[in-house]
This record gives structure tokens, C-alpha cells and sequence, in this order.
């Protein structure tokens, strides 16, 4: 409950900005390689991410997503049982959730489409 009150939706809007630069990084690399490959040339060879991988910055956004909701989720319940009597932090934590989650659904849809982009490819 501490990055209610804290910096804690700015770390998670740091992660979902650096999955989204990830994300256009690899998609303007995946360009070079179709180009490449018109041209007629070799495709370049792939090196390996540092500091983890897109798996791992994908799970870890998602599992911050889902942390979210459940910090939200508990202190919706703890003010339906008049645990809580901070409507401000209740409300916040449901927008912060609301809002990761928004986010969440935006970066699903692009790696959907760029996904649909990959597959309509020729080789």
C-alpha cells in the first residue's frame, strides 16, 4: 500500500513506457529485415536483449498490472467493510488499476497487430 501513497503509479507508467519502446525498437528492426530481404541481402543477425528479455519486461508489466487490481480490489473491500475511511486513496488505487489496465489492452492490441503485420509477410 505504500506506492498508493508514494510513486507508485509512475514506476508502472515507467514500465509500460519502456514495454512500448521495446516494442517499436523490435518492430523497426523487424522493418530493416523485410528490407533487407527485398533488397536481396542477408538478414542480420539476431542479438540477445540485455537485461532480460521481452518475456520478461511483458511479465513483469502484467504482474504489476495484476497488483494493481488487487491492491484496489482489497481496499475497495476494506472500505465496503469501513476499514478504510480514505474514499481519495480507494478511488486512486481504482483509477491507477483502471488506468494500467487501459494501458495493458493498448500494448495487447499493438503486439496483436504487429503479430497480424509478421504473418502477412511474404518470405
Amino acid at each position: 500500500m505504500s506506492a498508493i501513497n508514494g510513486m507508485g503509479g509512475a514506476g508502472s507508467v515507467q514500465q509500460i513506457m519502456a514495454l512500448r519502446q521495446q516494442i517499436l525498437e523490435r518492430s523497426s528492426t523487424l522493418q530493416e529485415i523485410h528490407q533487407t530481404r527485398e533488397v536481396g541481402g542477408a538478414a542480420p543477425a539476431a542479438e540477445p536483449a540485455a537485461g532480460g528479455g521481452f518475456a520478461d519486461t511483458l511479465r513483469d508489466a502484467l504482474d504489476g498490472v495484476n497488483e494493481a487490481q488487487s491492491r484496489a480490489s482489497a481496499l475497495t473491500e476494506g472500505y465496503e467493510r469501513g476499514e478504510v475511511t480514505d474514499i481519495a486513496k480507494v478511488m486512486l488505487a481504482r483509477q491507477e488499476a483502471g488506468v494500467a489496465f487501459e494501458a495493458t489492452l493498448q500494448v495487447r492490441n499493438k503486439l496483436l497487430s504487429a503479430y497480424q503485420d509478421i504473418m502477412r509477410m511474404g518470405v
